[in-house]
């Protein structure tokens, strides 16, 4: 990383101030280049004014040195704060491009360098990326905490605890002729049944870590006319489907991104479940039953003008990941057995709806402690967790050892650090072998 990197920092557009960033060797020497100043004193902002190659003003603003390694990436960082319009981002960035041993960021570069240069591991980087797309507060507290190094230290407090027992274990194999304790091996049992244990809690999250990274998945489900895109226009605050009394009008999965309570949900208004004979509609009719199978709640509508008639092929759905509705309660002419009853057009009983949706949303994210939030880190804990599963059992050191190995590198995939050095302080420390 012998060049110096730059890029916009705010995104692009009219605004009041925009901010670009520059990181690596040269990084104050070309700040004294567009100012023709010594840099800052460190982390002070300092009033600048900027200028090209030929002398020629391109903005008065501020300027801020962070020199390494206390600084983002652990590189010099010089960040440049300009006014906001285009022309002016644009005149400093062709400026910059021109200098040498300068060129534009690759996307996520800043924060590659910043985990080659230790600043941050894997699940750290990971979590910038979160916090800059939540749409919601949950999304926000989750990216947060990963940000500050839970889930990371979480996995690393693991991953430690392995390297120690495989220390054990490598000294007892390596070194018999030493003065070292009977019975490593099985010495080191317990400690890896207490991590596989608490891996195996980790991964039976009900995913929860991802659902709120992603969105709950709810799916409205009902016979044609049951009310199903009406609901989702009310509940979305916009006409995101075409409502029509015209039976099969909704033939694809249309989806809406809502905000419920902080916690992000994707709301997908399904095709009516019908048999028919016209093949569009019959495909939107088995996208609907596929989303009814992978979606986390399901919403199933009834026609309130029809109750207390059940559509059968809606009925089938109900499972305890489903809130039976029925719609247009204002036409309602029986209320016997009647389930949450909606209407679109006077409001009654949205609000028991959205509280009740409400509650089984945060039902599915309730935890406690950090969650996983990508699917790599669920299959490299699964990793982790087969190959202890062989440890605990195998009958031979060499067999345990193996497996322990394997999984202390499946859990250093997540954070991305494994180092044969940790193994060999543990050794030397813990059995001060060859005196």
């Amino acid at each position: 990383m012998t060049d110096t990197i730059f890029a916009p920092a705010t995104a692009h557009g009219r605004a009041g101030v925009a901010i670009i960033r520059l990181s690596g060797p040269t990084a104050a020497t070309a700040l004294t280049a567009l100012t023709g100043r010594p840099p800052p004193a460190p982390r002070l902002a300092a009033r600048a004014t900027y200028r090209d190659a030929k002398g020629d003003l391109l903005d008065h603003g501020l300027a801020l040195y962070f020199p390494r390694p206390a600084s983002f990436t652990g590189e010099d960082v010089v960040e440049l704060h300009l006014h906001g319009g285009r022309a002016v981002s644009a005149a400093i960035m062709d400026t910059l491009g021109a200098l040498p041993h300068l060129r534009p960021a690759e996307p996520g570069e800043f924060s590659r360098r910043a985990f080659l240069n230790g600043k941050l591991d894997l699940t750290e980087a990971e979590a910038i990326a979160d916090l800059v797309d939540a749409e919601t507060r949950a999304q926000q507290r989750q990216a947060l905490r990963q940000l500050d190094g839970a889930l990371g230290r979480l996995y690393q407090a693991w991953a430690n605890d392995l390297v120690h027992s495989l220390a054990h274990l490598e000294a007892d194999l390596d070194f018999p002729d030493e003065d070292l304790p009977d019975g490593v091996t099985d010495q080191t049992r317990p400690a890896l049944r207490r991590v596989l244990d608490e891996i195996t809690r980790h991964l039976g999250d009900n995913r929860r870590g991802e659902r709120l990274r992603s969105g709950v998945e709810v799916a409205i489900l009902g016979a044609p006319n049951a009310g199903k895109s009406s609901l989702l226009n009310v509940l979305a605050r916009q006409d995101a489907a075409i409502v029509s009394d015209i039976a099969g009008t909704t033939r694809d999965v249309i989806e809406v991104h809502m905000d419920l309570n902080g916690f992000p949900v994707i709301l997908a208004d399904t095709a009516g479940l019908r048999e028919t004979a016209d093949r569009i509609e019959d495909e939107g009719v088995r996208r609907a039953l596929a989303r009814a199978e992978r979606a986390d709640l399901k919403l199933l509508l009834y026609d309130g003008s029809l109750w207390p008639a059940k559509d059968a092929a809606t009925a089938d759905l109900l499972d305890s990941d489903a809130i039976e509705i029925v719609t247009k309660a204002d036409l309602l002419t029986a209320t016997d057995d009647l389930p949450l009853a909606i209407s679109t057009v006077t409001g009654a009983g949205l609000d028991n709806l959205l509280d009740r949706l409400a509650d089984s949303v945060a039902l599915r994210l309730a935890g406690s402690g950090p969650a996983l939030t990508r699917a790599r880190h669920r299959a490299a804990l699964e990793d982790a967790k087969e190959a202890l599963d062989r440890a605990v059992t195998a009958p031979s050191p060499e067999l345990v050892a193996e497996d322990v190995r394997l999984a202390v590198r499946a859990i250093g995939r997540i954070t991305g650090r494994v180092d044969v050095e940790d193994l060999l302080d543990v050794v030397f420390r813990d059995f001060c072998i060859g005196k």
